[in-house]
């Protein structure tokens, strides 16, 4: 397993698309939280209170979750080039178990997701304490478990993204076909589905983990809707990347590489 995460990040390293989707993530990360905080209230910055500790964690994973599709694409890619230039039958080749090429592709999913989280808590260290330099330390990280809980978002959407992937093996179709489900597909289900149930569904336990600061004025607005808490949505999407882990196996079992 060790020397298999070597060659896989041996990859990683002197692969430019993973490292300028990792800059466009960080980079619009950046962007989107800044123009958040900029915004124009009764003639005050939003930033004023956004940049807030312990708020701030909060608003944080919340702008961060719209940007999951980017690692997602980037571990499509990583899945589908390998089925492209057929390095995945070459590892079986030169001893690695089926099981083994599983493993080494969640470890990726999970330095990702390791990687972008540390960035989102520099991230917001760097913000908080510029806007509140005055912040206590207690009251800095009261609320910091957020971070924990986009971590566990991450991995799931990027497990999803990897199944599809090992389902489709073409970019361009497991990309769409990505998009389709957690964008549209699933949110028809859902409507259809009672909120004891479809609070349970794979995207909609992902999106309890992190929680939306404006819950209270959305459901005014559309209506109150059954979520999980974030600790509640821990289970099920840890049951999901299990399930993803499991069913990615078992396509490359059962399939010629």
């Amino acid at each position: 397993m060790t020397s298999l995460f070597r060659i896989e990040l041996r990859k990683l390293l002197t692969y430019s698309t993973f490292w300028i989707l990792l800059a466009l993530q960080c980079s619009l990360l950046f962007i989107f939280f800044y123009a958040r905080g900029h915004v124009q209230v009764n003639g005050q910055m939003a930033g004023a209170t956004l940049y807030q500790f312990p708020k701030l964690w909060m608003h944080l994973t919340y702008v961060s979750s719209f940007l999951n599709l980017i690692p997602a694409i980037l571990i499509i890619i990583l899945v589908t080039d390998e089925y492209t230039f057929r390095t995945l039958r070459q590892q079986v080749i030169d001893g690695f178990s089926r099981a083994n090429l599983v493993q080494g592709k969640y470890a990726v999913v999970l330095l990702v997701a390791v990687l972008l989280s540390l960035y989102l808590l520099l991230l917001g260290l760097g913000f908080g304490l510029y806007f509140s330099p005055s912040s206590g330390g207690g009251s800095m990280f009261t609320e910091a478990q957020s971070i924990l809980y986009y971590l566990v978002q991450l991995v799931g959407y990027m497990s999803m993204a990897m199944l599809v992937a090992f389902l489709l093996r073409k970019t361009g179709l497991a990309i769409l076909a990505f998009m389709a489900y957690s964008l549209i597909i699933e949110r028809l289900i859902q409507w259809q589905m009672p909120d004891s149930i479809d609070k349970y569904f794979p995207m909609k336990a992902m999106g309890a983990l992190v929680q939306n600061p404006h819950k209270e004025l959305e459901q005014m607005v559309l209506g109150a809707s059954d979520f999980l808490t974030p600790l509640q949505a821990t289970v099920p999407v840890v049951l999901y990347v299990s399930l993803f882990c499991f069913l990615s196996y078992q396509i490359l079992r059962m399939r010629d590489l």
